[in-house]
């Protein structure tokens, strides 16, 4: 499927990645050795800002997959979340240095918030990433925050099946993620919690 491919660095550095090294290399060929250090300084940032490593995803059925690394800072409830209904909401702050790319938190199809909603549900002006799983427990993602108005970047589309623990987004410079999920699941994590994308499981959904 789209996504599980990466070379521990996400495609969206390229570009910053390939500058700096040119100006490495232009730095020690036409002036000083010692002017290759900002840019390699450089080189090094971007490694670390958007590096997506491999993440072994664990089998947990029914389970709600961390998107992100980062902190869990809020555990609550709604009754007004992004599908207008009660839900189970987590916030987590998102680790600067942590992996480029969010990942699904569970494995089901992509919905499309501004048609293929529930009849009850009035969106509203709902976003993000909602997943439907086969037992149709609805699992939204969204991010809160975006640093110079930057928002993620999705590139899985509405229809596509996406599985537990996929990548499906550039995080960008989003700092916050708010994960929902159904009101008669259970959440098992708690506030202050450090998490990790693809790994770290939050909540568990209803038994069918």
């Amino acid at each position: 499927m789209k996504g599980k491919r990466n070379s521990f660095v996400a495609r969206e550095g390229f570009p910053f990645l390939a500058a700096a090294m040119i100006g490495i290399v232009a730095a020690w060929q036409f002036a000083s050795p010692l002017y290759s250090l900002a840019p390699l300084f450089l080189l090094g940032w971007f490694l670390l800002v958007f590096r997506d490593p491999i993440r072994i995803v664990p089998a947990v059925p029914l389970g709600v997959i961390s998107p992100v690394d980062g902190t869990v800072v809020e555990v609550g409830l709604t009754d007004s979340g992004a599908l207008n209904g009660e839900a189970h909401k987590i916030f987590i702050r998102v680790d600067i240095l942590g992996s480029y790319t969010a990942r699904s938190p569970v494995e089901g199809k992509i919905m499309d918030f501004r048609g293929a909603v529930p009849n009850s549900a009035a969106v509203g002006n709902a976003g993000g990433l909602w997943v439907q799983t086969d037992e149709n427990d609805d699992v939204v993602l969204q991010f809160h925050e975006q640093r110079f108005g930057i928002a993620p970047l999705a590139f899985l589309g509405y229809g596509e099946r996406v599985g537990q623990g996929q990548r499906c987004a550039y995080l960008r410079l989003a700092r916050i993620a708010e994960v929902q999920l159904p009101i008669n699941g259970r959440v098992l994590v708690t506030e202050g919690q450090k998490v990790s994308a693809g790994i770290d499981v939050l909540a568990q959904l209803p038994h069918p």
